[in-house]
């Protein structure tokens, strides 16, 4: 049930504007009539970003919460680009708390949508919405899961996978899975979350190419945020998350145990950081507009019945845009739940057909 109120205006708060997919939200904003605020604690990133795209700007440090409150009081809506998101999440939404400001971010984190849950009531008190992963992750494997169930009420377990052919991992991805080197995989059993060995499960899945043609990739399952989300829009108690991966790799993990104590170390981390950073951020736009992100998924009920679907869509990078300024928008002009919220749950399986370039068939 949405809670509704008019659009006073259109302004909202990106903070991690100055990031290769914060960027991109701020370039996309004007497609959907919105106007960022760009925000981020580097006043050397931001100015030259701000001038190009000819927006304001605000330079804030998220220790700094008498400055990030101030920022906050001035709009509905704060659209948190600015990852790893384990330790960003929560000075935003503490402050948010505080200011009646909705919260959105593109996490894929599994441990920070656990986190974000937790602050439900304070959120339904305040009046606001806290809906992470509002970007490629989760907004089309959300979608899907919904539209399965959909397909198969009564469905109780749930596979999902996804593939980004040419796309690569953004900065802020590839930091975030530094920090869970070494650490197991996870998948949902019963209802609850459960370790389990990382890639210990493997598989050939067909993938739309959005040309009516299939495209046979090898996934290992890897504890994606849907493992979290998915069981929130749709109360599947069994689920597992899969992501296109060479098939050497997976044959590489079954050694991770050796390797895991050295995976932990901070130096380790450290190196495998300073490789990040020295490549490019994100693709160039003739890269961007080639590549493709791909979703699959299947639903089975206790008596063996299935229902499988796929979808193509633009790159992860373009989806994220569109798919945060989307649902920014939507929050602005009044449609939103208070409390804890998932993109599928709120706006339903449908919200990622209204991406442009999004191609979605039932697998007979």
């Amino acid at each position: 049930m949405f809670v509704h109120f008019a659009m006073q205006n259109n302004h909202f708060l990106l903070y991690g504007a100055n990031g290769y997919t914060g960027e991109l939200i701020a370039r996309y904003a004007n497609k959907y009539n919105l106007q960022p605020i760009l925000a981020g604690r580097r006043k050397e990133a931001l100015i030259p970003l701000a001038e190009k795209l000819k927006l304001p700007y605000k330079v804030i440090k998220l220790d700094d919460q008498a400055a990030l409150i101030a920022a906050l009081q001035e709009v509905e809506v704060v659209v948190h680009a600015a990852g790893p998101f384990h330790i960003t999440a929560k000075p935003m939404i503490d402050a948010c708390l505080k200011t009646g400001t909705h919260y959105t971010d593109i996490n894929g984190d599994l441990d920070v949508f656990q986190m974000l849950q937790n602050y439900d009531e304070a959120a339904k008190q305040a009046g606001i919405m806290i809906m992470s992963g509002v970007g490629f992750d989760v907004v089309p494997t959300d979608c899907m899961a919904l539209f399965l169930q959909k397909l198969l009420p009564d469905a109780t377990a749930l596979k999902i996978a996804f593939a980004t052919p040419g796309g690569g991992l953004s900065h802020g991805t590839a930091t975030t899975s530094i920090f869970k080197m070494g650490e197991p995989g996870a998948e949902r059993k019963g209802g609850k979350i459960v370790p389990v060995p990382l890639g210990q499960k493997g598989m050939w899945v067909d993938f739309a190419d959005g040309s009516g043609g299939e495209k046979k990739l090898f996934v290992m399952s890897l504890p994606w945020g849907d493992i979290f989300t998915a069981y929130v829009t749709t109360g599947i108690p069994d689920i597992e998350s899969y992501t296109a991966m060479p098939k050497a790799v997976h044959q590489l993990l079954k050694f991770q145990g050796l390797f895991n104590p050295l995976l932990r170390t901070s130096l380790m981390r450290r190196l495998v950081q300073k490789i990040i950073d020295n490549k490019a951020p994100g693709l160039d736009d003739t890269r961007r507009h080639k590549s493709k992100s791909l979703v699959w998924g299947q639903a089975t009920n206790n008596a063996g019945k299935k229902a499988t679907a796929r979808l193509s869509a633009p790159d992860a990078y373009t989806l994220t845009a569109d798919s945060t300024l989307l649902i920014t928008q939507k929050i602005l002009q009044g449609q939103f739940s208070t409390g804890y919220q998932t993109p599928a749950g709120v706006y339903g399986e449908d919200l990622v057909m209204e991406i442009p370039g999004v191609k979605r068939e039932i697998v007979e």
